[in-house]
């Protein structure tokens, strides 16, 4: 099996060259985007089981982003549930024969944690203002500004990290196994891997969920519970 570091190009569009994660990224988000639009043309009053199942989902989302955020979870439902679903998509696709995911390749999970690197600043600085921001890395005493500004960094690579030593080891080890021991023998351990590959897209969404909110600190309370004060 040829390294997930060492990567040749498929083809080429102009200067840029094309690689297998690259075409798998853009199958899973094309994948997404169809199910999306098919899903969605019918709502009802009356949810059907697909409706149903996807209220679910985004409620499910909403529901995490709340508890960990304190604050509405809408501004932040598209990126995270985005997140979460790309990388449920991208680790199920191993499954697919002859299909590598293309989390297995440190390039898409280094684009991944930089997405959100970038968000958690800008969110940071929208929510409390450049200065307020820029307070934080001096909490709880500014002799603390050096190690609060590698921890940006050293989270983001963990991130990265994380997610490809996880779902490359899996893709090795199925590998290896089916080499060995044939089609049938791997079932089992394909079956762990759907469990891993959800796993690991709840851990990202969920640690990509916590570093937006420490950025973002004290959210605004939600609508309802700022109108009952307002109405005091």
């Amino acid at each position: 099996m040829k390294s997930p570091l060492s990567l040749e190009p498929l083809f080429q569009i102009g200067s840029v060259a094309i690689t297998e994660p690259v075409v798998v990224s853009w199958a899973v988000i094309a994948a997404l985007g169809c199910f999306s639009a098919l899903a969605t043309r019918r709502l009802g009053l009356m949810p059907s089981k697909t409706q149903a199942t996807l209220e679910l989902l985004v409620s499910t989302i909403d529901s995490q982003i709340r508890d960990t955020i304190q604050g509405d979870p809408a501004p932040f439902r598209a990126l995270i549930g985005s997140i979460f679903l790309f990388v449920l998509v991208s680790n199920w696709s191993s499954l697919i024969p002859g299909v590598e995911p293309a989390t297995a390749h440190i390039e898409t999970d280094a684009a991944m944690a930089l997405i959100i690197f970038v968000a958690t600043v800008a969110w940071g600085v929208r929510s409390r203002g450049l200065g307020g921001y820029l307070k934080t890395f001096a909490e709880p005493s500014w002799v603390m500004i050096p190690l609060n500004i590698v921890e940006q960094f050293t989270r983001t690579f963990s991130l990265i990290v994380r997610l490809f030593g996880n779902v490359m080891s899996g893709v090795f080890v199925i590998g290896i196994i089916l080499t060995l021991a044939g089609l049938l023998v791997p079932i089992p351990l394909m079956a762990l891997d759907l469990l891993t590959g959800t796993v690991q897209a709840y851990i990202f969404a969920v640690l990509a969920t916590v570093f937006i909110g420490a950025a973002v600190g004290e959210r605004r309370k939600p609508a309802a519970e700022a109108t009952l004060q307002g109405a005091r």
